[in-house]
């Protein structure tokens, strides 16, 4: 019978090392635990068990390195604004570019996407280093809102808009369902939508409009959640989040506890709401 290292009362959970260590988010953690992934000085992990600094922690047989003094610390945040052309995976066969390949180097963690963009959508992407903040703004069941500048060939009738936000769009995945749209113009052909969903389905927001014969032209993701992409930061730009901006998206995510307790209480930034004008969206028509 395999040996296991049973829980103690002693350092922090291996859970939520692993967590904070970008690995995976807690609740998959917790599930690798249980099917024997983990190990603890070499001994297969019980769900529940702690670890302290100088234990060894293994995942899959690989060594991960333990830094709880950081753990303790705010996860870090950054906000990267997506070309269009660019890949979120860290492979890919046929050698395109890649978003990570822009992305400080880390030491002992690594950047987790927060909701990926395909490769002909351009936009907002968020990065951070705990797994359980990106578990949080991903998951379906927090239902966070994503807010998405689209330009289509054609227009919609006042009943296909009073569709998208009230019946839905069936798709061969589920019905879709806009909590917001808008019509913010155009010119000649191309025409300007503001929408907003709450799920992150493959290619959700092209297939929608694609299921009304609309194809879409220029699909770009402006807000995810509370945080939106400012003016400042244009195509194949960055900027990591303050403190205050980081304390503020995990207060809104409901995740203080295990964060917020070992920083002092500063005032919580507020981080501004982006919009786009619609004459900024017009002149973007011919941007591609």
């Amino acid at each position: 019978m395999t040996e296991k290292i049973e829980s103690n009362l002693a350092g922090e959970r291996l859970q939520t090392v692993l967590a904070q260590a970008g690995i995976g988010s807690r609740r998959e953690m917790e599930v690798w635990i249980s099917a024997g992934r983990v190990s603890v000085n070499g001994v297969v992990a019980s769900l529940g068990a702690r670890v302290s600094e100088g234990d060894k922690v293994l995942v899959d047989g690989r060594h991960i390195r333990l830094n709880l003094e950081a753990e303790q610390a705010l996860p870090r945040v950054l906000i990267y604004h997506k070309q269009e052309g660019e890949i979120v995976s860290r492979d890919d066969p046929n050698g395109r570019a890649n978003v990570f390949d822009s992305l400080p180097k880390l030491r002992g963690q690594k950047w987790i996407a927060i909701g990926r963009l395909d490769f002909n959508t351009s936009g907002l992407l968020i990065f951070t280093t705990s797994g359980e903040l990106a578990n949080r703004l991903m998951h379906p069941r927090f239902e966070v809102e994503r807010e998405y500048a689209v330009r289509v060939q054609g227009a919609l009738t006042e009943a296909q808009m009073r569709q998208m936000t009230k019946e839905g769009i069936e798709l061969e995945d589920g019905l879709v369902r806009f909590e917001q749209l808008s019509d913010e113009g155009g010119e000649g052909f191309n025409h300007w939508y503001r929408l907003v969903l709450k799920e992150g389905r493959n290619r959700v927001v092209r297939r929608t409009f694609e299921a009304l014969e609309l194809p879409v032209s220029r699909l770009m993701r402006v807000r995810f959640g509370m945080i939106n992409l400012p003016p400042r930061i244009k195509r194949g730009m960055m900027t990591e989040l303050s403190e205050a901006q980081v304390r503020s998206i995990l207060e809104w995510v409901e995740l203080p506890a295990g964060y917020l307790a070992q920083l002092p209480k500063t005032q919580t930034a507020k981080l501004a709401r982006v919009r786009p004008r619609k004459n900024e969206m017009a002149r973007k028509t011919d941007n591609r």
